[in-house]
């Protein structure tokens, strides 16, 4: 019965690439063109005061190019209906060589996280709903060992200096003991100055992180 009502619903909803809205056969499915267009991990750009807290960084693809809108419509629009897109993008970044040496070792994964307030009128930390399903299918777990405790202003129009002041304090990790001498993925859906990602490393390593990589969905940063 279940096949047949999602046959009748593939029948009456085609299903359409999210870049060139061909038809494809799945749901949640890309056309190959569009998928290689859209999968291009790449190695992030650090300065040299973020790499004394982040390993390395990467991004599984090219925001402005391909992944934009998929992005734009969860955050802003809350529109879980492109999570199946996500989903079958990340499934195909997980063969990439990069991505299977970037998630080797990993103890556990921790999404950049959202001041509460923020969270709530969302309905969700779009960085765990992005990763959370393909990371456990990858043996790693996600944990909220990180908070934000304080909101912050929107990154893109500081200056450096005013960067560092904007996210001075503003996380705190839950469980100190939970992060001694683990490998951390810090994860987040894009990645624009890079500064926030970097604050969060450094409160994971001061708390006792082993180390800290990052992954987002995507850059334009290469």
């Amino acid at each position: 019965m279940v096949n047949l009502w999602e046959m009748l619903l593939n029948f009456l909803f085609p299903s359409h690439c999210p870049l060139c809205h061909a038809y494809v056969e799945k749901k949640g499915g890309w056309c190959p063109a569009c998928l290689t267009q859209a999968l291009q991990p790449h190695r992030l750009p650090l300065s040299v005061p973020m790499r004394a807290f982040l390993a390395d960084a990467w991004a599984l693809g090219l925001y402005k190019d391909s992944l934009r809108d998929l992005i734009r419509h969860l955050k802003y629009q809350k529109q879980r209906s492109n999570l199946p897109y996500i989903a079958s993008f990340l499934q195909a970044a997980a063969g990439e060589a990069q991505v299977k040496e970037l998630l080797s070792g990993m103890d556990m994964a921790i999404a950049v996280p959202l001041y509460p307030a923020k969270e709530k009128q969302r309905g969700f930390n779009q960085a765990e709903l992005i990763f959370g399903d393909f990371l456990t299918s990858q043996h790693i777990p996600m944990r909220r060992l990180l908070k934000r405790i304080r909101a912050t202003r929107p990154m893109y129009e500081l200056s450096e200096q005013e960067r560092t002041e904007n996210l001075k304090n503003a996380f705190a990790v839950t469980e100190a003991k939970a992060l001694e001498g683990k490998n951390i993925l810090l994860v987040d859906d894009i990645l624009t100055t890079g500064a926030t990602m970097a604050e969060c490393a450094r409160v994971l390593k001061a708390a006792g992180a082993k180390s800290v990589r990052g992954l987002v969905l995507a850059s334009d940063h290469r």
